[in-house]
């Protein structure tokens, strides 16, 4: 059964630039879903239409729907998304730099829980993530990229998520970073049947933890399908995962490509 569904979703910023066109997907309740692009190409802007973070940047769902389980997400504010079980992890980790992990976390927890909660879910977090107990002391600011990420995907499970929606979360950490923190993502996934939607260029390491993927390119959703059928796609190991050879992009024909998955 889906948990979350957009059908035929179109954003415009500031009245005049179509950002995504016409995006249909679906997230699985407990499942893991890559969206996959290159920089620019609308997968930012499909998770803050969900999130409910498009006002700030002047952006405006004009045509659509998006229902999280049996709720109307477009009739909700983003706290009220938040409340329902929907969690945006932002690109570029954003902790309170002034804080020490702990006060980040407690934080992110909802206001009138009990203590004892708080502090479950808090454990909780040092068990997936022990290197933040390990730095109980030190200031978020005074992290390392790896442990900031690792910190922001703990904070948003303070807030007892249904489905955690993550932006980039590769960006700037080593190989072996990524997979020690995509692992996790997976263990979090299995034991705490929490669905994700997974936003990343690194094309090679999401498709190694999810069950499925869509392809966002200018906008449009230009393929879907299993993680398998995704990386065995000659067309995606060539621009996403590598396995091209030498290739001139200046002399790339973009038409060529979306021609192709179109049909």
């Amino acid at each position: 059964m889906p948990d979350l569904v957009l059908s035929n979703v179109e954003v415009v910023y500031d009245k005049v630039f179509l950002a995504i066109k016409g995006v249909s997907l679906e997230v699985g309740e407990g499942e893991m879903v890559a969206l996959l692009g290159a920089n620019g190409a609308g997968k930012s802007t499909t998770l803050k239409t969900v999130s409910g973070l498009l006002g700030p940047e002047r952006g405006v769902v004009t045509r659509g729907e998006i229902t999280f389980g049996d709720r109307n997400l477009l009739a909700m504010g983003p706290s009220e998304r938040v409340a329902a079980g929907l969690v945006h992890v932002m690109e570029g980790r954003r902790v309170f730099g002034h804080l020490t992990p702990d006060e980040n976390l407690n934080a992110a927890f909802r206001t009138g829980g009990t203590a004892s909660r708080r502090n479950e879910l808090r454990e909780r977090v040092y068990t997936y993530f022990p290197r933040l107990k390990e730095r109980l002391r030190s200031k978020a600011g005074y992290l390392s990229g790896g442990e900031q990420q690792m910190l922001a995907i703990g904070r948003a499970l303070m807030t007892e998520p249904r489905l955690v929606m993550l932006d980039e979360p590769s960006l700037g950490l080593s190989p072996l970073l990524v997979q020690e923190i995509f692992a996790i993502i997976g263990e979090i996934n299995r034991n705490e049947g929490v669905s994700v939607l997974l936003v990343e260029q690194n094309a090679v390491a999401a498709l190694e933890i999810v069950r499925r993927g869509y392809l966002i390119e200018n906008g449009h959703v230009v393929m879907s399908g299993s993680a398998e059928v995704l990386k065995q796609n000659p067309d995606v190991q060539e621009f996403y995962l590598g396995g091209g050879g030498n290739v001139d992009y200046q002399d790339v024909k973009h038409y060529r490509r979306r021609k192709r998955w179109l049909a």
